[in-house]
């Protein structure tokens, strides 16, 4: 057991110092300050290290560690005098400790600025990235108590050490001093010392999925000793899909003389099998999960699928047995699917892994599936199994305790087997991360989203995450910034997954359609018109069309240089004796089959309406089910699949038939009366290079080919990065901006921050390089009048009340007032109108011209960092919610972005006729804002309107600033698993 913080004499225990993390091999380990309560681990520690690790470490033999030198490590203040240690089962496995010297290198306390440092980690765990991982949360607290500098003396032989220091990517210096090297390392983070953390994380959090998804040797835990239950149904899956592995049968409750279970070796614990289980799959009652843990973490259990229910989603006391489910494994080294979880697939030839409840393990095929929910994660994998699709990989959590959608894309990123990752979401636990992971997987392989709970306003049950206060609409844009395919369905999901893993990506939005039917060539040139492509008129073969035709016309269309995708539409023949022909589907597929092989890279999708035999031969090719009777079934609810083309052999091998299984989801009582089927081979599906996807109707299968649009541009332009212009950093006073910001909040009477008046707000904004035209109070007519005079004519008179600000509608402004008369006139008429001038607060501020008004807000969240957020000013905008979003820091790509994608963004470039305004001084006013909130956290909301964007120029009219402590930035900081 960890022990129990223990306060320190000088400082109280920094339990927010405490972090899991997941270490270079895949396994967790647990960072915490160490206590003077630690003095026996700290003992047993050493005893374990090697005489070569010790005399690295002090320079000399050194067998044992005195009572003096166990009092000094293990009493700290925490503040100059500081240690951490490494524990795996409350165990010590490495630790760094921390002395703040002066400049003689004789201990000192703050002001003093640099800490000599040590390291030593035991011989059993070098290498697996301990001593790296202590160095980022040493080097954070060393930051927080005000430590910019850390020194060390290492050993020229002690390579492993100097290694350490030297790839953390900090600016240090080397010397060589009597007979040592002598290291500095300046601790302020830098692009380098982030993007090398950055990189171990990717690498430690991949490869902890990938020993879940590829262990050596499973054990079920809780499997039935008669048939039926969750434990049994899981073995033989297990066995079903041909596991290449190991499996172990473990109950208590087995009889002892019992040996065997299904054909596999049977248990009653652990401890009684010979070797170290790498997956255990935990299907007991909720209150015997921990014994199960605590077996397993004490006999080298490398993770755990937690199918048991009964945490989180049964409310408070749920969660917290959830948290310490996830505390009792990180704490043995282990991670977690679930709990609550449907299982994982992985089916790998190599592997071919089916700890799930799923009856039927899914053909092999090129996409990886992530899913929060079991019974979406049913859905979908039926849904592509009818559809002739495989799978890479397969994890659904649960709950979601621990492995995350984040911990699935850094697997997907490289894993060479998934060329597009689809994951069901119903909540993002680090919105700053997954849109990190995500753009950088969405470079090399689509990532396609659902996201679930959109609008209930809560968290779903049993997912413990913090909250965001962004509308959906504001994460969706957000996640098309990141290049991610965000879809509304699983069934569009599906539809993207299978063209996006069966065709190259498009070239652009030039879509030819051909087909036997003009009607159906006008759904789909209507559809392609509402999703944004630029469809050529359709091609009609008319209904006596033959495949030949078809395949002609095809390979026709792939050749053209004028198109880039094409969607080919088939009906049924029609007869001579005037009835629909069925049969002929299957030469209709190998015609395309032909055309496909022998054109150029370019997408295809077939939409066919009820043609019999066309999509049984299409699902003959991926092999997934059997052959289907050829009769005529509602087009919707016919199976839409898939078909195979010749690609690298290497790639994808030739499919093997087998028969039909049970639709995932279906009752496993049922399959464990018999014996368990011989394993074989997972085909291969019909997901990969050359496949043509089809679909039952027009408006999916263009919907899929559009978002394959939208994701190669944004492909093409993420090649070439955005940049910041450099002019920006000749017109900007960060650090006057600095010292008003720190001046405001050191006068603000709330802590959690304060508005700031217009004119601060107008002086803020202003060493950014934003001008606010400044406004006059104008409490009486006397006052407007001199404003009025001062400012010049024409003026507007509009009031600042809250309740009306911004709100033209409501007769608040008036606007180019000519002269004193129609200034007098104006306000009377407000104040008549609207109440007593103290109420309405009314100000003077002199005309702009005449323009388009727009609204530039900016406004950071806690979970999802800084956006910036542009749409035109007034009702109409708000009411359709026509705001487009961007997270900052924004690039000149993403200001162009901005301001184009609204619905409303053709009045800003001469819509009917106007004077198209000036887009370019608009772009530079959302990257100034962009870097003032990138430079300033403290500045949490900015909001520019209205802002008159004119042909020539633009006026902020209206500025409002909030300041407040910053919040904290978690993805900055060292790496560390959530603790949700």
């Amino acid at each position: 057991m960890e022990p129990m913080p223990e306060q320190s004499p000088h400082h109280a225990y920094p339990d927010h110092w405490e972090a899991d993390v997941v270490l270079r091999d895949g396994g967790t380990a647990r960072i915490r300050p160490i206590t003077t309560d630690d003095a026996e681990r700290l003992v047993s520690f050493y005893e374990q290290v090697s005489d070569e690790s010790k005399y690295y470490r002090f320079f000399a033999p050194y067998p044992r560690l005195s009572d003096r030198d166990v009092h000094r490590f293990t009493h700290h203040d925490y503040v100059d005098r500081v240690g951490l240690a490494v524990t795996i089962g409350g165990e010590f496995i490495g630790t760094v400790r921390y002395d703040r010297i002066n400049e003689q290198g004789r201990p000192a306390s703050a002001p003093a600025d640099e800490a000599e440092v040590a390291f030593l980690v035991q011989d059993a765990h070098q290498g697996r990235g301990v001593a790296s991982a202590l160095l980022e949360h040493i080097a954070a607290v060393a930051r927080e108590r005000g430590i910019r500098r850390f020194a060390a003396e290492v050993l020229p032989a002690n390579n492993k050490m100097i290694k350490v220091f030297r790839d953390g990517g900090y600016t240090q210096r080397r010397s060589f001093e009597d007979g040592s090297v002598h290291l500095t390392l300046d601790l302020e983070p830098t692009e380098k010392s982030l993007a090398v953390q950055r990189g171990r994380e990717q690498r430690a959090e991949a490869r902890s999925v990938q020993r879940l998804l590829a262990p050596g040797s499973v054990a079920v835990i809780g499997t039935g000793r008669t048939p039926g239950g969750v434990g049994r149904t899981v073995l033989r899956n297990l066995l079903a899909s041909g596991y290449t592995g190991r499996a172990y049968a473990v109950n208590r409750a087995f009889d002892e003389g019992l040996a065997t279970l299904d054909g596999v070796p049977a248990h009653r614990s652990l401890g009684e099998i010979d070797e170290q289980v790498d997956l255990a799959v935990i299907a007991v009652p909720a209150h015997r999960v921990p014994e199960a843990v605590a077996d397993c973490g004490e006999h080298g259990v490398q993770g755990l699928v937690v199918l048991s229910a009964g945490y989180a989603e049964r409310g408070a006391e749920g969660r917290e047995l959830q948290r310490e489910l996830v505390r009792q494994a990180r704490s043995y080294g282990m991670r977690i699917i679930g709990p609550n979880a449907f299982g994982i697939i992985n089916t790998a030839e190599s592997v071919r892994l089916n700890a799930s409840l799923a009856p039927e393990s899914p053909a092999r095929g090129r996409i990886g599936l992530f899913t929060q929910s079991g019974a979406i994660g049913i859905a979908l994998l039926s849904g592509l199994h009818r559809r002739g699709a495989g799978l890479s990989s397969f994890i659904s959590a649960g709950n979601r305790a621990d492995v995350s959608g984040n911990d699935f894309l850094q697997y997907s990123f490289e894993d060479p087997d998934t060329d597009v990752a689809l994951l069901y979401l119903e909540s993002l636990g680090n919105p700053r991360k997954f849109n990190r992971l995500a753009r950088r997987t969405a470079a090399v392989k689509p990532v396609v989203v659902v996201k679930g709970a959109r609008h209930s306003g809560s968290t779903p049950p049993g997912h413990a995450v913090p909250v965001s206060r962004i509308p959906d609409a504001t994460v969706s844009a957000l996640m098309r910034q990141a290049g991610v395919i965000r879809v509304d369905t699983v069934t569009e999901m599906v539809d993207a997954g299978l063209l996006l893993a069966g065709q190259p990506l498009p070239a652009g939005p030039r879509v030819a359609i051909l087909g036997n039917s003009e009607s159906l060539g006008l759904l789909t040139y209507d559809a392609c018109l509402a999703e944004g492509l630029r469809p050529r008129p359709p091609i009609d073969l008319t209904t006596a069309a033959s495949p030949q035709d078809f395949r002609d016309a095809l390979a026709e269309a792939l050749a053209d240089g004028t198109c880039d995708a094409v969607i080919v539409t088939a009906i049924p023949w029609v007869g001579e004796n005037g009835e629909a022909e069925t049969g002929d589907g299957q030469v209709l597929a190998a015609a395309l089959h032909k055309a496909v092989a022998g054109g150029s890279a370019k997408p295809v999708a077939v939409v066919h309406v009820e043609i019999g035999g066309l999509a049984e031969a299409l699902a003959a090719a991926s092999s997934t089910a059997a052959p289907r009777p050829r009769t005529v079934t509602p087009a919707a609810d016919r199976p839409q699949t898939a078909t195979t083309l010749p690609t690298d052999p290497a790639r994808s091998p030739a499919p093997a038939t087998r028969e039909a299984s049970p639709a995932p989801g279906a009752d496993p009582a049922t399959p464990e009366a018999t014996p368990a089927p011989e394993a074989a081979p997972a085909p291969e599906a019909a997901t990969g290079p050359g496949r043509i996807p089809a679909y039952p109707a027009a408006e999916r299968a263009v919907r899929a080919l559009a978002e394959a649009v939208k994701y190669a541009q944004w492909r093409r332009q993420a090649a070439v990065p955005g940049k910041i212009p450099e002019f920006l950093d000749d017109t900007i006073d960060e650090p006057g901006a600095a010292a008003l910001i720190e001046e405001q909040l050191a006068t603000a009477p709330d802590p959690r921050g304060r508005a700031l008046t217009h004119d601060e707000a107008r002086e803020l904004l202003g060493r950014y390089g934003i001008d606010v035209r400044p406004t006059l109070p104008a409490p009486d007519p006397g006052a407007a009048v001199a404003a009025a005079a001062r400012l010049g004519y024409p003026v507007a008179l509009k009031t600042t009340a809250p309740h009306l600000r911004h709100r033209a509608d409501l007769g608040g402004v008036r606007l180019d007032i000519a002269d004193e008369e129609a200034l007098r006139r104006a306000y009377g008429e407000l104040t008549d109108l609207l109440g007593k001038p103290a109420e309405l607060l009314p100000v003077v501020q002199a005309m702009a011209p005449r323009g388009v008004d727009t609204v530039v807000r900016a406004s950071i969240d806690a979970a999802a960092g800084a956006v910036l957020s542009f749409g035109l000013a007034g009702a109409p905008s708000e009411l359709l919610g026509d705001t487009a979003h961007r997270l900052v820091p924004a690039t000149d790509r993403d200001a162009a972005e901005l301001i184009r994608s609204i619905r409303a963004a053709p009045v800003l470039f001469g819509w009917r006729g106007s004077a198209p305004v000036d887009t370019a001084a608009l772009e530079e006013l959302l990257l100034r804002l962009s870097r003032l909130v990138d430079d300033h956290p403290e500045v949490v909301s900015v909001a520019l309107e209205p802002v008159v964007v004119a042909p020539h120029g633009l006026t902020v009219l209206g500025a409002s600033v909030r300041l407040a402590p910053p919040p904290a930035r978690s993805d900055l900081g060292p790496r560390r698993l959530p603790n949700y």
